[in-house]
This record gives structure tokens, sequence and C-alpha cells, in this order.
């Protein structure tokens, strides 16, 4: 199927030869176990109500919320130690919650354009501002994990241009040839737009987010697809 997009490029669509992927919103909704589960990392080592989406945008690393959300609800920077309990306690209680997630959901397309890709030749790996352990959890529900050959997460980088571009690296350990813009990077935030132009990879927003058709163009989106079912450009 021709992928129904919305380009910011007039000039012909390569075929890929790495896509990367952002988890959250972009492959499944985890209907909040992410926010519950910093809830109860926070909670069972602080005693503290603390609400990420108060502190934090959609799009950021999963360093950067703890960090945010800790200095808000506590008032002070966390050590290293306390954010390496943070984290730990926030994983654990993750794999407990996700399982059992009622509002968790496959979004529209996802696995049907991994295959498409998979089948067409493409290295498929993540590029996600949660922390490694998160991300491959997050997938576990939806049997998604098989499709990824590696990834570069949060847990790799606080910054997503960095962790971006540490994704493009470890590509090239795969691929001798590769360059920049063999690499398409797929996300549902303004920050995945612009973190992937600042690599110099190809970046393809889908609306599947709260994030608009509009809004992810106006970020920098090369193309734009209204979800994950519109196919993918140059396949």
């Amino acid at each position: 199927m021709t992928p129904t997009t919305v380009s910011t490029k007039p000039t012909e669509t390569a075929k890929p030869v790495v896509v990367l992927f952002d988890v959250d919103e972009t492959l499944v909704h985890t209907g909040g176990s992410g926010t519950r589960s910093w809830m109860s990392a926070f909670d069972t080592l602080y005693g503290v109500p603390a609400d990420i989406g108060e502190h934090s945008s959609a799009g950021e690393t999963d360093p950067q919320v703890a960090r945010a959300t800790f200095n808000a609800v506590l008032g002070r920077e966390p050590s290293d130690d306390e954010l390496s309990r943070l984290y730990a306690q926030y994983l654990m209680h993750l794999d407990e919650d996700i399982g059992n997630s009622e509002g968790y959901q496959v979004l529209p397309g996802a696995e049907g354009i991994l295959n498409r890709l998979r089948e067409a030749g493409v290295i498929l790996g993540l590029v996600s501002g949660a922390m490694e352990g998160a991300a491959r959890t997050k997938l576990v529900p939806a049997n998604l994990n098989r499709f990824f050959v590696y990834g570069a997460y949060g847990s790799d980088s606080p910054d997503r241009t960095e962790l971006t571009g540490f994704a493009i690296e470890k590509a090239t350990r795969l691929h001798d040839q590769l360059t920049p813009s063999q690499v398409y990077v797929v996300g549902d935030t303004p920050h995945d737009m612009k973190a992937t132009n600042a690599s110099g990879a190809v970046s393809v927003g889908v609306a599947s987010g709260p994030y608009s058709v509009a809004e992810l163009k106006a970020a920098g989106g090369a193309h734009v697809l209204r979800s994950l079912e519109d196919g993918f450009p140059g396949l």
C-alpha cells in the first residue's frame, strides 16, 4: 500500500537501510503503566505522590523525567544513588503492572509495518527515551521485542539527540557503508523529530500520540504519517 504522508522534502524517497522506532505512543500505548510505576516508585521510597505528567513532557527521556519529578516533589537535586534506587523501583513495578494494564494496546499498523520492513531486509532497532529495561518491558505484552536487533535508550544518554546519534553509530557496526541519511527514525513527538534531524537521519512522524500531523510537520518531520497503517516511506 502506498503510504499517505505529508512530506517536507520533494525529492524521491529512498528505501531505508535501518529503521529505528520509538516505543511509547509509536508502537504501543501502555494504558498509563509508566505513570503508575513512577508514582509507585516515589511512594515506596519517599512516601510522596508524584505525577510525572505534571513535571515532564512527552518525548523526554526517563532520566530527565526522574530528575525533574524528584526536584518538583522533594525540592532538591537527587544524588546518583537516589536515582539508581528510583530507577530500580520503577522497573520492578513496571514489570508487574504492564501485563495487567487494561488500557494496553498495540497501535494500529505497528506489527504489520514491522513485518513489511523485516521482509524488505531492513535492519530494525529501537531509539527510545525510556531506559532499556523499561522500553523492552513495554513491548513484552505485544510480543514485539522479536523484531528489534538492537537499540539506544534513555539509559544511554539523557539527551535525545545524543542517544539518537548513539543508535546510528551502533547501526554502522551492522552495516559498514551506512550513512545517516539511510537511517529513518519513527516517533510521535516534536522531540523525536528535532533529535532525528539534528543527527542527520530521516525523521518520520506518526500522529498516533498526543501530537497532530501538522504539529509533527512543523517540528521538522521529513515524512508524517497519520498512523502506521498508512504504510512507510521508501517501501
